[in-house]
């Protein structure tokens, strides 16, 4: 949890503290207006709804994280140039936060934090090993009076996928019904490493966590720029 909000007047205008600090609201505006004259405002919530409130918090509390760790990676002494642009994946996103995922693909800062954070992350050797890689898949290319198309033998009707392995390449057969010919074979590529999927999920795991810590020791959130999805505030829509 964060701390508790602050109601004196002369916060207004601020987006938050960060380590008693103030931090002026212009970058979180700046990226509200941006959203409104951009290509999606149509999509956008309806200006003064609850939503469109929502949407500034979530807006607010990315600006806050990328603060943060523009702050961190200074103290750190790291090289934000080190860490180039990255397009998560849903996995990935989805582990770490819509707002820690957004902070994470617009900011070097916290890319470069983040690096730092989970440098010593590991998994066991245990599971390593019980996670092997599969092998790659053979895909077969296909001709049939439907068009051309690549298919694992195994989703094929079995007959078929015997018929095709009978004849020489090249060669149309016809087995219950079905017809096509074997032009070729291709194996995918090979598969991702299951351990380095299970490093990095533990990376994202441990970096979630000591950003939580330190949102909650070091940043005071204000009136109206909560986190979106803080059961206090009076937007929230998971009430139950």
């Amino acid at each position: 949890m964060s701390r508790p909000h602050v109601h004196r007047p002369e916060a207004l205008g601020l987006l938050g503290l960060l380590d008693g600090r103030p931090l002026p609201r212009t970058e979180l505006d700046r990226r509200l207006a941006a959203l409104r004259t951009g290509p999606r405002a149509s999509a956008l919530p309806v200006a003064g709804s609850a939503e469109d409130r929502q949407l500034t918090r979530w807006v607010a509390q990315v600006v806050l994280t990328e603060s943060l760790c523009e702050a961190e990676a200074a103290a750190r002494g790291l090289d934000c140039a080190a860490a180039p642009p990255v397009r998560l994946d849903q996995r990935a996103a989805v582990e770490l936060g819509s707002i820690t995922a957004a902070a994470f693909e617009g900011s070097a800062a916290v890319r470069a934090v983040f690096a730092d954070v989970t440098a010593e992350v590991d998994i066991p050797p245990e599971q390593r090993t019980a996670h092997p890689a599969p092998p790659p898949t053979l895909l077969w290319q296909l001709t049939t009076p439907d068009g051309e198309f690549e298919a694992d033998p195994a989703t094929l009707p079995l007959a078929l996928a015997a018929a095709l392995r009978a004849a020489p390449p090249g060669t149309e057969v016809t087995a219950h019904g079905w017809t096509a010919t074997l032009r070729g074979t291709r194996s995918t590529a090979p598969p991702a490493d299951p351990a380095a999927e299970l490093l990095a999920a533990a990376c994202r795991i441990a970096f979630v966590r000591w950003l939580d810590h330190a949102r909650a020791h070091r940043l005071t959130l204000l009136p109206g720029l909560e986190h979106p999805g803080d059961p206090a505030q009076p937007d929230n829509h998971h009430r139950h």
